[in-house]
């Protein structure tokens, strides 16, 4: 190697370090843990309007659901979709019985989304959600967009519970 590269190298400046993935920036293709269970990302749904994240996981033929919210707290729900349909955008109730289990709206919104991989939700457009508790702390979470309606069952989450073992 001649002297000048040997000083030039000196004075380059060195790589930045590259990144750690988190939680929040993880997308299709990484892997992460969500109590104790090792899932493969295989899409995600950004909600930039109200900072969510909506992660598809696959563990083998099973698919759930981990919804992250980054407010004052980072707050996580793992949802596994249900079975079920409503007639009408303009008909969800305030209040729902599943199972003989009593769901009370909670919160409605809307937001514009963009979807990337294999999500439940299209490229991109409006997503409408109303998110329900139960008096036992059993969540449910209904979804429209673009006349189609998703319903998930879902329990809170322990932040200590998620951990990402690889980002690609």
């Amino acid at each position: 190697m001649s002297l000048f590269k040997r000083v030039a190298n000196l004075v380059r400046k060195p790589e930045p370090p590259k990144q750690e993935k988190s939680i929040l920036t993880v997308g299709p293709g990484d892997i992460c843990e969500v109590s104790l269970i090792t899932y493969e990302v295989i899409g995600h749904t950004r909600n930039f309007r109200r900072k969510e994240t909506f992660l598809t996981l696959q563990d083998g033929a099973e698919l759930r659901y981990l919804h992250i919210e980054d407010r004052e707290q980072t707050e996580y729900t793992l949802y596994t979709p249900i079975d079920g349909r409503l007639d009408s955008i303009e008909e969800v109730p305030s209040t729902m019985e599943l199972d003989g289990t009593n769901y009370y709206l909670e919160e409605q919104y809307s937001s514009p989304v963009s979807s990337q991989g294999r999500s439940p939700h299209g490229p991109s457009g409006e997503l409408h959600i109303w998110q329900f508790q139960s008096d036992d702390r059993k969540l449910l979470r209904i979804e429209w967009q673009e006349g189609r309606f998703l319903m998930y069952e879902g329990e809170t989450i322990l932040s200590a519970d998620v951990k990402v073992l690889r980002g690609g």
